[in-house]
């Protein structure tokens, strides 16, 4: 019985653990540290003085069955004076669920300045079309019937958008998306167990410190997530490091999450206990010859988890089509 009871309660913050990672659209992990702000702000597509090509591949737990993957395929450009254009595929998978998507973006870019002092408003959007898909295939309805229960693979197909707008003031910036702002009801899910309102609020700031006489500039900036239909939140607080080299630039850091609510279990029938989910990743990159390469690897050091094998994530990219514009400023996301 207790053993049972157990096995709730694990089931709890894992499930707890799992809506948090399984996003409708594109979900949020440490993407954006690795060089790709564009992935989670439409704005900054085409803001940076180079077009860029972004490859991403994300592993949950290599010691569980069907654990949660991701796959990230992303480019955006400047497309002329002030337009920036950009594309995202994905496909992400959690057990029984999965999908496939992609977004296209505009960005229009501001410019305040007429050198080369950064002071530059961004607008972005992304209109993006998924694919949904719920696999009951493997389930005996024939001996376990549930009403509930197809035992088939279901599958639905939606459109969504998400806005944003960006401010680049030379070392300091701030980002701000509103996520899928179109109510959508899916019938996979019936509204019993979902509601349509699937909006999600990001801000994101930093400022970039540059170490005088030396070849090293420190990054500190958190990123603010709330969903607006749960009240769920949680806040990234992320330290990065830059260092630049004779061929090329060496970075990385670690970011802390926090979830600001917490999930309740219990592990002996009696006591109600509350967990909060807390993930901390370490990532280090190098950029070659305009080659990017990334890894970041992150751990949760709950008390209780379904494994500590933690999430792995690779980072590969590509930056093309150098402007002759470069901004005096210490500004990696811009300028590099």
């Amino acid at each position: 019985m207790k053993l049972n009871k157990l096995f709730l309660a694990l089931m709890t913050i894992v499930c707890f653990s799992w809506a948090n990672a399984q996003e409708r659209g594109l979900p949020i992990y440490k993407d954006y540290l690795t060089d790709n702000w564009y992935l989670i702000h439409p704005s900054m597509a085409g803001a940076s003085k180079f077009d860029k090509v972004r490859v991403t591949g994300r592993q949950a737990w290599f010691d569980v069955d069907d654990a949660p993957n991701l796959q990230t395929i992303s480019a955006n450009v400047r497309a002329g004076d002030n337009v920036g254009l950009g594309g995202i595929f994905f496909n992400d998978e959690n057990g029984r669920f999965s999908q496939v998507g992609g977004y296209l973006t505009f960005a229009y870019h501001l410019r305040f300045s007429s050198n080369q002092e950064l002071n530059q408003l961004s607008f972005g959007a992304s209109v993006g079309v998924i694919q949904e898909t719920l696999d009951e295939t493997d389930i005996d309805v024939v001996n376990n019937p549930d009403p509930i229960i197809s035992g088939a693979a279901q599958s639905e197909t939606f459109f969504n958008a998400d806005i944003g707008v960006s401010y680049n003031f030379q070392e300091f910036f701030i980002h701000g998306t509103v996520k899928n702002i179109i109510p959508q009801e899916r019938e996979i899910f019936t509204e019993v167990f979902e509601t349509d309102n699937q909006r999600q609020y990001l801000l994101s700031s930093g400022y970039n410190f540059y170490i005088r006489n030396s070849d090293w500039t420190i990054q500190p900036s958190a990123m603010f997530q709330l969903k607006e239909f749960t009240e769920e939140s949680n806040i990234d607080i992320n330290a990065k490091a830059f260092y630049n080299t004779d061929f090329g630039q060496v970075w990385g850091g670690l970011s802390y999450r926090r979830s600001l609510d917490g999930a309740e279990f219990t592990s002996d029938g009696q006591t109600l206990d509350s967990q909060k989910l807390n993930t901390i990743s370490p990532f280090l990159g190098i950029t070659v010859n305009n080659f990017v390469f990334a890894y970041t690897y992150t751990y949760q050091p709950d008390d209780i988890v379904l494994t500590n094998s933690g999430f792995h994530q690779l980072t590969l990219g590509y930056n093309f089509g150098k402007r002759s514009t470069k901004y005096k400023c210490n500004c990696p996301a811009v300028n590099q």
